[in-house]
């Protein structure tokens, strides 16, 4: 009993760490109560199972909204990697406190490198360092250790409390890390990153759908349109940079590239304000496969080109090995595959170059962090959301990219077709931002960043990688050579 009480308060203080609640810093409480019932509990698998189980349904509850048959995989099977954890966390008990800190920081190290990349290509919904994102300064330090960086210093802190609990004294394993996160938090404060470039004037247009929720007849030709009277509000010559977000175009009769007329439409725009265009759309390109691509339009009005979204959501966008679906009736509600794109495409607006992540893929550090190592100055986040009404996916989504911001130290403009739409700057401030369904044109002055790389985009998941070398390392030495008797909880039950 008390091994799943202690996961799910566990989980319940880590859901609180994110929106709609945002109070970061119970991170550490909750991984250091996880931390303690594996280092103590009778059953760490389960804790561990539990906590996963509870924490991803507490975080991502706003799945249901899509039925039973989207939520449940989702959090069974990547709770699965939190029950893995406690089973391999059950064989460090009797380590000494100090291996047994390593065993836990690199531990959560490896769960989270793993659960980002597997299965069908991982979920980083929720890892430990997002909740950073509300902290101008641990923002700011973000540019150094990117988001799983700041992951494994909570997991470091959370361990070192276990451990001088369990001491009953301060020991190197808690005030080594609390140091280490005030450097980092001064350094943040004192040198954020900013992009000082030259300045790029950008509008957002946020036409919604004629039908938020629910599909209607011409659904995407009617949310076309509206983005294109929109866009017929803004004023020649005022900004250098329109942005359409993703499904503001597409499908069967309203894509820019299948059908001439929509694209000489928006190329008339283009060339009417004098900028550069960024129109989200998805393509079919046969019965079974299809594209999700942002398309390009110069000043001119034609197109230049297009970036294709590389990272699919698995049973919303494909279904992974197909066949072996067949029988789920809810599936036939995604008959194509989409196509991945194979590659990072930049965009030169004379300003300078502009790189985009589609809608999931901008969860995914390593996609902006690509786009900006290979000379992106200013990244566009085009999302729809348009599925989930008055929840916190977008301010979940938006933290997620406040974190993008700071860690590549990029302005940033993250533009929904339904809602929420912002712009945020390299240290992660966010902007004017939209409501949900609201029909509206925001604009902002950004800058492209004309510094060279951030720590971060060169050297990406160097903490983690350093925290699972020591995980490795303390293995290899035997550390449990140098175990003794388990620790005993004050609150454990008697034999």
């Amino acid at each position: 009993m008390r091994s799943i009480l202690t996961g799910l308060v566990g989980a319940g203080l880590m859901v609180a760490a994110f929106p709609p609640y945002r109070w970061g810093v119970l991170v550490v409480v909750a991984l250091a109560l996880l931390f303690w019932e594996l280092r103590t509990g009778r059953h760490p698998a389960l804790t561990g199972w539990v906590f996963g189980l509870a924490f991803l349904s507490g975080l991502v509850w706003w799945v249901s909204e899509l039925g039973l048959i989207a939520i449940a995989p989702l959090v069974g099977v990547f709770s699965v990697h939190f029950l893995v954890f406690g089973w391999l966390m059950a064989k460090t008990r009797k380590w000494s406190p100090g291996c047994w800190w390593v065993a836990a920081v690199g531990g959560w190290a490896l769960l989270e490198v793993v659960r980002v990349r597997f299965p069908v290509g991982g979920f980083e919904w929720g890892l430990a360092g997002y909740p950073m994102s509300e902290y101008a300064w641990a923002r700011g330090a973000s540019q150094w250790i990117g988001t799983t960086g700041w992951g494994v210093v909570l997991a470091a802190i959370a361990a070192g409390l276990v451990v001088a609990l369990e001491k009953r004294r301060a020991v190197p394993w808690l005030w080594a890390p609390i140091l280490g996160a005030a450097g980092l938090l001064v350094g943040g404060a004192v040198a954020p990153a900013v992009a000082t470039g030259p300045e790029v004037r950008v509008a957002i247009v946020q036409g919604s759908t004629p039908c938020p929720l629910t599909h209607c007849p011409d659904e995407r030709l009617l949310t076309y349109q509206q983005h294109l009277e929109l866009t017929k509000t803004i004023p020649a010559g005022s900004v250098d940079l329109v942005v359409w977000s993703e499904g503001s175009t597409g499908s069967l009769n309203a894509d820019p590239v299948l059908h001439p007329e929509i694209g000489a439409a928006i190329g008339a725009e283009a060339a009417r304000i004098g900028s550069y265009f960024l129109v989200g759309g998805d393509r079919p390109i046969s019965e079974t496969h299809w594209i999700n691509a942002n398309v390009v339009f110069g000043p001119d009005g034609e197109i230049v080109g297009e970036y294709r979204k590389r990272h699919p959501v698995p049973f919303g966008e494909y279904i992974p090995a197909r066949p072996l679906f067949d029988w789920i009736s809810a599936l036939s509600a995604v008959p194509r595959d989409m196509i991945r794109g194979a590659e990072v495409v930049l965009f030169d607006i004379g300003t300078g170059r502009i790189g985009s992540v589609i809608s999931f893929e901008g969860a995914f550090a390593r996609y902006s962090r690509q786009t900006i190592g290979l000379g992106g100055q200013l990244l566009v986040v085009a999302t729809n959301e348009g599925s989930y009404e008055f929840t916190s996916v977008s301010d979940q989504f938006i933290g997620m990219t406040r974190m993008r911001a700071a860690e590549t130290g990029v302005d940033v403009v993250h533009s929904a077709v339904t809602g929420k739409s912002t712009f945020i700057t390299a240290g992660g401030r966010v902007g004017e931002t939209t409501g949900f369904t609201d029909q509206s044109v925001i604009r902002a002055t950004l800058r492209m960043r004309n510094a060279g790389p951030t720590l971060y985009v060169m050297f990406g998941e160097w903490v983690q990688t350093l925290a699972i070398a020591g995980l490795l390392i303390a293995t290899l030495n035997r550390c449990r050579s140098l175990r003794g008797s388990a620790p005993t909880s004050p609150i454990s039950p008697k034999p």
